[in-house]
């Protein structure tokens, strides 16, 4: 089967169900694993070339509309009779789990994809556990985007991901997936941990003088504390199984006597491994 993905998420997801080999482009966005970095890319994810999907003559495209501005791709295939499905775009971290489910019936990988699926809401399961030990929870603030300032409400799994953490999104009263909001709110709850994942930017690239240079922002419990943390945008933005990686390496930041450290270069899903001790 010759699989292209126009999303980053989707490659992972493919990827994670041994599909690699079969894919035959990717969009521009795509970067993990690097090993698929001699894929012909096909534009950003929402710009992509369709002269160039349809001389690939590919036998599944696995498309997206996780952002607004997606749709055009869709037209696009559809126009030219190109093979395609729709991942769904999740916002929960269960919902991330069944994709797996999804591409794999997709696929005919379906096996795979439910050995996966079991494992990783096995790690979810645990770290729920490990959330119960935790004795005092800790309020944190998760910035998707500088100006305007965008943060994840309780609709997104980044709230789920500071639970499991043994956290709390200070934004989790607002119930959106995504919030627009202003530094002055952001004071106003002041957060013991901020946690900077600028979408699409990657982690060198963040310039915290730019939360540092705003209003009053040497008052705030995170920054007196030090608790400002620029993290990997992958890890937390996509949906996709990665997220686990990304939990594992907040939650450790976050309570590092009650979760492990992250095992740098293990993946928690194929990798890790900890779940059979």
């Amino acid at each position: 089967m010759k699989l292209i993905s126009i999303c980053p998420s989707n490659t992972e997801l493919a990827v994670y169900l041994g599909l690699e080999e079969s894919l035959v482009g990717v969009d521009d966005y795509s970067d993990w694993p690097e090993t698929i970095a001699q894929l012909p890319r096909l534009g950003p994810d929402l710009s992509i070339d369709m002269d160039l999907v349809e001389e690939l003559e590919p036998d599944m495209v696995l498309a997206s509309l996780t952002v607004p501005g997606m749709e055009k791709n869709i037209e696009g295939l559809k126009e030219r009779g190109i093979p395609y499905v729709i991942v769904p775009n999740p916002t929960t971290l269960t919902e991330v789990g069944d994709c797996l489910l999804f591409v794999g019936e997709a696929t005919g990988t379906k096996e795979k994809a439910e050995r996966l699926h079991a494992t990783y809401q096995s790690i979810l399961q645990h770290y729920k556990k490990l959330a119960e030990q935790v004795e005092e929870q800790k309020t944190v603030y998760w910035e998707w985007w500088p100006k305007p300032i965008f943060t994840p409400g309780a609709a997104n799994w980044l709230t789920e991901i500071s639970d499991l953490a043994g956290a709390v999104n200070v934004f989790r009263d607002r119930e959106e997936a995504s919030v627009q909001t202003d530094w002055e709110d952001v004071r106003t709850r002041d957060p013991d941990v901020m946690c900077v994942v600028w979408v699409g930017v990657r982690q060198e690239k963040v310039n915290t003088k730019v939360i540092h240079s705003r209003e009053k922002s040497e008052e705030m419990r995170a920054i007196r504390d030090e608790e400002l943390h620029v993290l990997e945008e992958p890890l937390f933005c996509r949906p996709s199984p990665r997220l686990l990686a990304g939990l594992v390496k907040v939650a450790h930041i976050l309570h590092p006597s009650v979760y492990p450290p992250y095992p740098e270069g293990k993946d928690p899903l194929t990798e890790w491994g900890y779940l059979d001790d």
